[in-house]
């Protein structure tokens, strides 16, 4: 009966840590709506709100690693236990880091919105990337929350999608700048913006081979698409 007790509580945990990463999640998702929007708006009110929500993020991956580091100590879990955890604080890291990039975003707004360079920046060459890093970290939390493996893998070939609409942007920013040098400024800030957008899929990725680790106990970083499906069969 205690046994049954510990398990209940430790469980209850378990719940509970894992509801707040999801809460942490959704503060990240709202500052990279708030980045894109003042980007595609060049609108400085925007953009200032996710600093601040970025205050709040830093402190949630604060409490969730004390929470994390308190329970471990306590309960010493077992292997998927402790696998679970483990994946917990690597999946708040990156969404701290996640948040991180909307926030590179809206500083280049704000600083080009003092520069009185707002217009001068094709923004909307961004939205398709914007997009997709946006939903792809929303799919990535889904995942974890069900610790879905099908759509972990789902979200690792996506990930390649961004990765080449990033390639592609670069390369049309390349010719932009060679057929008119005065461009160059622009474009190094859409570049900028780009990398920013590619790395909150880089984090998104990031959370779906964790959820693959927690799920099968196999670290597929670093492996091939082939050897990943393998691991979840």
């Amino acid at each position: 009966m205690p046994d049954k007790h510990l398990s209940s509580q430790f469980d209850a945990e378990l719940t509970s840590v894992s509801s707040r990463v999801m809460e942490m999640g959704g503060l990240v998702e709202s500052q990279i709506r708030d980045a894109v929007f003042s980007l595609s708006q060049f609108n400085g009110e925007i953009a200032s709100r996710v600093f601040e929500t970025e205050v709040r993020v830093n402190a949630m991956e604060v409490e969730i690693d004390r929470e994390l580091s308190s329970i471990i100590s306590r309960r010493q879990p077992t292997a998927s236990d402790l696998r679970l955890l483990i994946a917990i604080s690597k999946t708040t890291a990156n969404l701290e880091r996640a948040g991180d990039e909307a926030s590179k975003i809206a500083r280049v707004v704000r600083s080009v919105i003092e520069a009185g360079l707002a217009r001068s920046l094709p923004s909307s060459e961004l939205r398709v990337a914007a997009d997709m890093a946006s939903k792809l970290l929303h799919k990535a939390l889904d995942a974890f929350a069900r610790l879905d493996t099908e759509a972990a893998v789902s979200i690792l070939k996506e990930d390649d999608l961004i990765d080449r609409e990033f390639d592609g942007f670069v390369r049309k920013l390349v010719t932009y700048m060679m057929e008119d040098p005065r461009t160059i400024s622009s474009c190094l800030e859409l570049l900028f913006l780009a990398k920013a957008l590619e790395r909150i899929g880089d984090h998104a990725k990031n959370i779906a081979e964790v959820i693959i680790y927690v799920v099968k106990g196999t670290d597929v970083r670093h492996t091939s698409m082939a050897e990943i499906e393998s691991a979840i069969k």
